[in-house]
């Protein structure tokens, strides 16, 4: 094998472009959105197991010094009161702490990585379609271009045009019921410290802050929802609309929130989130999902980029190993009940409404006993993924 084609420019199509050139396969990079720029998504965390995925190939230094090192997660209740915390890092001590990064900065920096290897990456190039041949499997672009390879990898996340050729009977994605909203503030709280995520039970709404190295703080709230909003309904909401939801959801909390989303420049935007709970399979002929595409996770779980990276190297190492379909069937059972069991975890963290008076009593005495015993993610983070060597 020599040649892949690899559709998706997110986070899992980069690092998986590199990942298989490190084992002598050479893939090509299609998009179907123009290269890169602005402030894409906001912000999000990259865990020790993402990094150390990208220490597999190389890129772990260059994704660190986008971002900066986020080393504790603190609780805290609507009232204001700490009710513990756990470290971002590795209880092995293999790795001190996660990142966090702006969402368009990592996208950049991987794009400049891969770029800088040689992997090309054509943009504005969309996937209509894809046929296996006798010679490959040939992959369709809107532009009327086709392109043959080995091997092609759906890396298009949770709206994947690659999913319904390997599983077309895969159920469509699952709403997740639960706002989206972030941005950056120019208020710093008293209380803040750079390198600490506070995470606020809010009385209606959950919410954190993160101060940022070089001044302000980086902010997320989740707003609960009743229903899936209709198409455009989300984006469609003006700034003045989010700023008196918001206002609404949390003024009832000791956290500054308020102040965050009021020292915010506008316009504010809002995502609703949809997850991939499980796809019936992951490989067909001579394609294959990853990331996204075969396992999308709720944000509540702060590891949708950090699997996609593991899959990338994965992937390689079984297709280094193994003959093509016996490593495609490696490579699920490697990686399927991990991610499932990652995305049922936020799934479950997303749906849970905020409770009432006595719910919120029985958790803020029952989760400082539970994070002093145990750190109910460290299953998580601790996962390591085997140095890729290559081919030789």
């Amino acid at each position: 094998m020599t040649r892949a084609i690899v559709v998706g420019g997110g986070v899992a199509g980069p690092v998986t472009a590199m990942a298989l050139q490190r084992v002598g396969i050479e893939a090509t990079v299609h998009e179907a959105h123009p290269a890169p720029e602005g402030d894409v998504g906001t912000w999000l965390g990259v865990q020790v197991n993402g990094l150390d995925a990208l220490r597999a190939v190389g890129a772990e230094d260059a994704v660190r010094a986008a971002g900066f090192p986020t080393h504790t997660i603190e609780f805290r209740s609507g009232t204001g009161r700490v009710l513990g915390s756990s470290t971002t890092g590795d209880t092995e001590g293999r790795r001190d702490a996660g990142i966090s990064v702006k969402r368009s900065d990592l996208y950049r920096t991987l794009h400049a990585e891969a770029l800088r290897r040689g992997v090309e990456i054509r943009y504005r190039s969309r996937l209509t379609g894809a046929e296996d041949t006798a010679a490959g499997v040939t992959a369709e672009f809107a532009d009327g271009r086709t392109e043959t390879a080995d091997l092609l990898v759906g890396a298009d996340g949770v709206r994947s045009a690659v999913r319904p050729l390997v599983a077309p009977d895969a159920p469509p994605p699952r709403f997740v019921p639960v706002l989206v909203t972030a941005g950056y503030s120019s208020h710093v709280p008293a209380d803040a410290e750079v390198g600490r995520l506070t995470m606020v039970f809010g009385r209606r709404c959950f919410a954190g802050y993160l101060a940022a190295p070089d001044g302000g703080t980086w902010w997320f709230a989740n707003p609960p929802l009743t229903r899936e909003p209709a198409d455009g309904e989300v984006a469609g909401t003006p700034d003045p609309r989010w700023r008196a939801l918001l206002y609404d959801l949390l003024r009832g909390d000791r956290s500054p929130l308020v102040d965050l989303v009021e020292a915010t420049p506008g316009p504010l935007r809002g995502w609703t989130t949809h997850d991939v709970p499980t796809v019936p399979r992951w490989s067909r002929g001579r394609t294959v999902l990853v990331g996204d595409a075969a396992h999308a996770t709720s944000p509540a779980s702060g590891q949708g980029s950090s699997l996609a990276m593991e899959d990338a190297v994965v992937l390689a190492a079984c297709l280094r190993d193994l003959p093509l379909d016996d490593a495609l069937r490696a490579f699920e059972e490697r990686r399927r009940a991990r991610a499932e069991r990652v995305v049922a975890q936020g799934f479950r963290r997303s749906s849970a409404k905020p409770p009432p008076a006595v719910g919120r009593a029985v958790r803020d005495a029952v989760l400082p006993l539970v994070l002093r015993r145990h750190d109910p993610a460290a299953w998580v983070r601790t996962h390591r993924v085997e140095p890729l060597v290559g081919t030789g």
